[in-house]
């Protein structure tokens, strides 16, 4: 085997294999389809600086650790007080408060865990009530982009419930430049420790040596490694990137509690995301099974209307876009993270991405998995070193 690992992919999970193995000083040549390195964690380019997908991050798990050791979160925004206005939408109506039984499922003496071979909507039902179970599951559909969270596994949904709507202050946290700003300081890092990095190089094949991690969508990396096997649940949306001309009492964050629905602002908590005088927000919407995708943007044009009185006459910019099966893994009952696809593939290939068998959701999964990866190929050149002497 030759001394050096080959990372496919240079988004979140491929720039994080990076770094992790140039770090142990080891040679690293990435590859990136594209010509510009991000996958999802891409944002556009100003004055509207919108991104592909969730833009946040949760400070609560080792994924922000590792990055924030490294100097990789940067500069923290947050709104003023005064524009940290939330709602939900509840039988169509903004309300400043969710269902009672939702509020209670947020106490501090909640269970710390639910049973995994359980649905969610069955679990919490029978503790809280329909109407507070679905609520619930709709509020969390924010983190799944599923239409239909109550029939994921209590234990996967439940510990996303306990993370997003914490009865102490979350652990939210929005970094100034969001993603995009991450994974630039990423890049220059992988440089700095002399990681090659090689745009518009699609790989179709495997080296035929050295340690190889596949960083990709799982359907690329299916198709890579020519396996099959390699599926997991994902969710499916619809997004809506929007800017308009600032108005006072326009929401920062609405959950719809009725279709799963979720509104926030970028530029609240991070100016530099839209020009002065001028709001961006980003909204989702999650698809149901016997819907359209006009059936589910046709609810997210309500809930922006709910949430942005008079949007229509001052939008200034958007753009639309569909997510389906590239949202992070979700877990059926029966089913949890270490079930996913194996990070370790075996003759020194690795799987990293936000599909595979690594804890947390969407991005940190991405991060924790890349570290992972990173750790199998340094392995695996060494034991390589060591039958070679």
């Amino acid at each position: 085997m030759t001394d050096r690992v080959t990372i496919v992919g240079g988004g979140i999970a491929g720039l994080t294999a990076a770094v992790a193995c140039a770090e142990r000083g080891v040679p690293v040549t990435l590859h990136e389809a594209h010509r510009t390195l991000g996958g999802r964690g891409r944002a556009t380019d100003p004055p509207y600086v919108a991104h592909e997908g969730a833009h946040v991050f949760y400070a609560d798990g080792p994924h922000w650790t590792w990055l924030e050791e490294r100097g990789f979160t940067g500069e923290l925004g947050r709104p003023r007080l005064r524009d940290a206005r939330l709602a939900f939408v509840r039988r169509g109506r903004l309300r400043g408060l969710p269902p009672a039984g939702m509020m209670r499922m947020a106490s501090p003496w909640r269970p710390r865990t639910a049973p995994v071979d359980e649905t969610f909507h069955e679990w919490a039902s029978a503790r809280w009530g329909e109407e507070a179970a679905r609520a619930a599951a709709n509020a969390v559909a924010v983190t799944t982009f599923d239409a239909d969270t109550g029939r994921l596994s209590a234990a996967f949904v439940w510990q996303l419930y306990r993370r997003v709507f914490a009865p102490k202050p979350p652990a939210v946290r929005w970094v100034v430049g969001g993603w995009q700003a991450v994974l630039g300081r990423m890049a220059a890092r992988a440089r700095e420790l002399g990681v090659e990095i090689a745009l518009g190089s699609r790989v179709e094949a495997l080296p035929e040596t050295g340690p190889v991690v596949v960083a990709t969508e799982l359907a690329a990396a299916r198709r890579l490694l020519g396996d099959d096997a390699l599926h997991w649940e994902s969710g499916h949306c619809v997004l809506l990137d929007l800017a308009v001309r600032r108005r006072t009492g326009d929401r920062f964050l609405v959950f719809d509690l009725d279709s799963g629905g979720f509104h926030e602002s970028y530029s609240f908590q991070d100016p530099t995301t839209a020009p002065a005088g001028e709001s961006l927000f980003q909204l989702d919407m999650p698809v149901r099974a016997d819907d359209s995708t006009t059936q589910a943007r046709a609810r997210l044009d309500a809930l922006a209307d709910l949430a942005l009185p008079g949007r229509h006459g001052r939008t200034v910019w958007q753009r639309t876009a569909t997510a389906r099966g590239r949202s992070g893994a979700i877990d059926l009952p029966g089913s949890t993270w270490r079930d996913r696809p194996a990070i370790d593939r075996g003759d020194g290939v690795f799987l990293a991405g936000d599909m595979v068998a690594a804890p947390g959701m969407r991005g940190e999964i991405s991060v924790l998995s890349g570290v992972r990866a990173a750790e199998g190929a340094v392995e695996a050149l060494r034991r390589s070193a060591v039958r070679a002497r």
